[in-house]
């Protein structure tokens, strides 16, 4: 296995050395000319990028007959892909699948499950929507503590009417699975978030949306489990990044999503779907196939590096092709689908003169949020869904994946025939010091940071005296090659846009000041508010639907479904509105 990974052997004797010394278990090209620009009425679409969203906006414009070349750094899907463990592969087997991160599919998406059922699947009448399963539980793993175990699934009869009342004893009484956490501070948390249920949508823009999740659940003044299990818990499961900076807008725009979809109102399936196979094989690899028959042609290996304007419209994209040599690639229209760290070193001083809004992305950050996988001989359904390893210093959050693979035979169809399971990890802090080494993930080589996650995990799964993960059972490991570690400059070329407050007000819209030029991408303004994939999708559907009408097109627009929004709550948020225009408090929020 070359450097991204590990077998077993070096990996436990490592291990083992420095749990000893720690006295803890172990645990270039010239400038090609220029290609003749195609001209077929206006309906040639260059899409800058080959994820989730620029695959979406190629699905979109293809079927309604634009022709459509789509420009990928390294492989369709993104940060979405599966991957091969390089050298993994023995005998006829498939090498062991891998991925940037695991993925996760809440039944309060809407779009994106749109966009899967109509990407046709070999006996599926639904599609690739049809490989989604659900998971029907979570566990919390804590140090010190008993392990929290918690139903993740619609309840069986949610009220009928969703009145401040009937919502504040459905969010007591789910939050309550959390465990030891004080009746006053849970009755607290609710009505926080009967606040933000009933608050009108220019509060939670000029008042929520500059306010840390942190402090408006007050965070700092409750128990310790309030902190771990509700500020910190909730953000690092349903939004993924940190609660004491994020903005509560972006928070409880999940959170409220979620929990109406627990409650059976206005969501796709159940709240906790994952894939019934590796990503490429239920779903990127049946999609790109998909759009390959509607005519879309992929241009792989090829990198975007400037994009020039001419009289006030982009005349063509400077790319780099998998040889170096640079190329100019023109069409009629463009649509920069990129990840925006990378979209805005494309924009040069001319495009961002051109739109104001390209300029403010600049401040909009981004963060380490990266996946590692553990191959395993011994089958571990640790639970069915979804691991959050509440104690651990990296924020680690973790699924084991055959469990939910039932037409897979793993071993016979996967490596060596000896691994049977992938325990599939997500590291959100690499900034905080770990338990081996006393370094942070960054400053660890790739060995390092493998032996740190499996020793975190370790930390709170063996701690009730039981051994939930052995080092016996650990087969190889394989982490995202877009992360440089171990030397002087740590770099991850596929980072993960995060939310600290005010985010919204530096997220662009889908269509810019340049006529033919549009953007999508997780960063893209959407009702969703968070860096996901059913924001990528939304997005590309905006951006089509923007250059459908630059182009005049008679064609159907996309439907870009919003959040469910519970009708009951309608005459609270407009009494708001009336309150927050007198510069009145919330009428529920009483400090």
């Amino acid at each position: 296995m070359d450097g991204t990974g590990s077998t077993r052997r070096g990996f436990i004797g490592g291990a083992a050395a420095v749990a000893a010394a720690a006295g803890t278990t172990a645990l270039g090209g010239g400038r090609a000319a220029a290609a003749p620009r195609r001209r077929s009425g206006g309906r040639s679409v260059a899409v800058l990028g080959g994820g989730v969203a620029g695959l979406t906006a190629a699905h979109e414009l293809a079927e309604r007959g634009f022709q459509v070349t789509v420009y990928e750094k390294k492989a369709p899907g993104g940060k979405a892909r599966s991957m091969d463990v390089p050298g993994s592969a023995r005998g006829n087997r498939r090498p062991l699948p891998a991925e940037h991160g695991f993925r996760f599919f809440p039944g309060f998406y809407r779009n994106l499950p749109d966009t899967m059922r109509r990407i046709p699947f070999p006996g599926n009448a639904g599609g690739c929507h049809d490989n989604l399963v659900p998971s029907s539980e979570e566990l919390f793993a804590r140090i010190g503590h008993e392990d929290i175990r918690l139903p993740f699934h619609t309840i069986g009869e949610p009220p009928a009417v969703l009145t401040p009342d009937a919502l504040r004893r459905a969010l007591i009484g789910f939050f309550d699975a959390f465990g030891n956490i004080p009746a006053t501070e849970m009755a607290y948390f609710a009505s926080r978030m009967l606040v933000w249920f009933t608050s009108c949508e220019r509060r939670r823009l000029d008042a929520w949306e500059r306010m840390p999740w942190w402090e408006f659940i007050r965070a700092a003044r409750m128990s310790p489990n309030y902190q771990r299990l509700l500020a910190i818990g909730i953000t690092r499961n349903i939004v993924a990044t940190k609660a004491e900076v994020a903005s509560t807008r972006t928070v409880c725009t999940c959170v409220e999503a979620f929990f109406l979809n627990v409650l059976g109102r206005g969501a796709d399936g159940e709240p906790d779907r994952v894939l019934n196979a590796p990503t490429d094989e239920a779903w990127i690899d049946p999609w790109v196939t998909y759009l390959r028959s509607l005519g879309v042609t992929f241009r792989v290996g090829w990198t975007v590096r400037d994009l020039r304007l001419e009289g006030g419209r982009i005349a063509e994209a400077v790319v780099q092709d998998p040889a170096g040599a640079r190329q100019s690639v023109t069409a009629d229209h463009f649509v920069s689908a990129m990840p925006v760290e990378h979209a805005r070193t494309t924009w040069n001083a001319q495009v961002r003169a051109a739109d104001p809004q390209l300029g403010r992305c600049d401040e909009l950050r981004t963060d380490w949020m990266t996946g590692i996988q553990f191959y395993l001989t011994e089958p571990t359904p640790i639970v069915h869904g979804h691991i959050n390893h509440i104690d651990s210093p990296w924020s680690i959050t973790s699924v084991g994946q055959a469990q939910f693979w039932s037409g897979r035979d793993f071993p016979a169809q996967y490596g060596d025939g000896v691994a049977v399971d992938c325990l599939s990890a997500d590291v959100s802090e690499w900034d905080r010091p770990g338990i081996l080494y006393g370094k942070t993930a960054k400053q660890c080589t790739r060995e390092e940071v493998a032996r740190e996650v499996w020793a975190q995990m370790k930390a709170g799964l063996n701690d009730t005296g039981r051994t939930v993960l052995s080092d016996a059972s650990l087969h190889s490991w394989f982490l995202d090659p877009a992360v440089e570690i171990g030397g002087p400059r740590p770099a991850n070329d596929e980072q993960l846009l995060i939310h600290p407050v005010g985010t919204w007000f530096n997220r662009p819209q889908a269509r810019t000041a340049i006529p033919n030029f549009f953007l999508c991408g997780d960063y893209v303004a959407t009702d969703i508010d968070l860096a996901t994939m059913e924001g990528a999708n939304a997005s590309a559907r905006a951006a089509v639907n923007a250059l459908l009408d630059e182009a005049g097109s008679g064609a159907e627009r996309c439907a870009v479904i919003p959040l469910y929004r519970a009708p009951e709550l309608e005459l609270f948020r407009a009494t708001d509105e009336l309150r927050h225009r007198l510069g009145l408090p919330n009428a529920l929020d009483l400090g």
